[in-house]
């Protein structure tokens, strides 16, 4: 299939900060990211999508960490050792609802055979619902899946749309999946970068907001087959230096950024934040009584700079997945149609004209 158009590629622009070099989550230097697609005969859409904050061994270097929860109708694990420690000690692992439980136990042999010496693993796993599009039901996702997303993992581009664990998620009505942006700021020693990816699988057709404009008016005349409220994992990864509440401060922004695009995190709406800081690594094997950590001061620009550069991406990371992500039929013969991206930019041309 020809691959399609990212937002910014197809002329809409969002925000005042310049993305990274990549425009994706992978920007954040030493993130890696790794897909398992699983499209199989009629009713297989599903996958599984591994981050790795690091290159080396996060569970031998743990790094500071918050979750955030906007609407908690969902099935994560591991988010309430990060909630009490501020520590990510594995690679973040994100599939379809009923895999989750497998997943966490692949992650969890992944890393015991790589540390000989441990007792205890919090595997960090998220999920959205794909049974639209997958037969859910199938428990097609096997360890296999999980090991070849986690080795597969790179840094440098990112694959959108209908791959890993977005191959069978649906946003705003038409097909969804993932998506990844990212901003760069020039405080600090040197200047920060904000990458973020997401799995969207969220909204209703007359919600969605592009660049601001309600395109979502317009394409609820478009033909369709039935939308859900759906969910959204958001993984973010910076390399400032921060402290746990400090992530958790710049985490909760996602859901600004959530909202910039017309997500109102429904009742049954799976809304969750993963972020991270690689900064800092803190090894196990440190055996002093105190650690020291340095982290920006919040006196200075610095924190409001990283908050707009999370509502930007998070934004941003949204729409890339619906401009990447193709017309889809799967399970049960359900389709989802890709998005319009050549009304919908001549749309948002049309009313930012208009304003002036």
């Amino acid at each position: 299939m020809k691959k399609r158009a990212r937002a910014r590629e197809a002329g809409i622009r969002l925000g005042g900060l310049p993305p990274g070099p990549g425009n994706a989550i992978t920007d954040v230097i030493g993130v890696q990211v790794g897909h398992t697609t699983l499209i199989q005969g009629s009713d297989v859409r599903t996958g599984v999508t591994a981050i790795c904050p690091h290159p080396g061994n996060v569970y031998a270097e743990r790094l500071i960490a918050a979750v955030h929860t906007i609407n908690g109708f969902g099935k994560p694990m591991g988010f309430e050792q990060v909630r009490e420690l501020g520590l990510l000690e594995t690679p973040v692992l994100l599939t379809n609802t009923l895999s989750v439980g497998l997943a966490a136990d692949a992650l969890v042999r992944w890393v015991l055979e790589r540390n000989p010496e441990a007792r205890s693993v919090n595997p960090v796993v998220g999920e959205c619902n794909d049974g639209y599009l997958n037969d859910i039901r199938g428990l097609d996702v096997s360890p296999e899946h999980v090991f070849q997303a986690l080795e597969n993992a790179s840094a440098g581009p990112v694959v959108e749309g209908n791959a890993g664990a977005g191959t069978g998620m649906s946003c705003f009505g038409f097909k969804g999946g993932v998506g990844t942006a990212s901003r760069r700021i020039s405080e600090g020693d040197g200047g920060y970068t904000v990458g973020l990816l997401v799995v969207a699988n969220f909204g209703q057709r007359e919600e969605l907001r592009v660049a601001g404009v309600p395109v979502g008016q317009r394409l609820k005349r478009w033909p369709a087959e039935e939308g859900e409220a759906g969910s959204v994992m958001v993984v973010l990864a910076t390399d400032a230096p921060l402290t746990a509440r400090q992530v958790g401060r710049i985490a909760r922004r996602a859901g600004l950024g959530l909202a910039r695009v017309g997500s109102l995190a429904g009742h049954s709406s799976g809304d969750f934040v993963i972020a991270f800081s690689t900064a800092q690594r803190l090894p196990r094997s440190e055996t002093g009584c105190t650690r020291c950590l340095t982290c920006v001061n919040e006196d200075q620009s610095t924190i409001a700079l990283l908050f707009q550069a999370t509502v930007e991406a998070t934004e941003e990371a949204v729409l890339n997945a619906l401009f990447a992500a193709q017309t889809m039929r799967g399970y049960a013969g359900h389709i989802r149609d890709a998005l319009p991206i050549e009304a919908v930019v001549q749309w948002v041309g049309q009313a930012q004209a208009a304003s002036g």
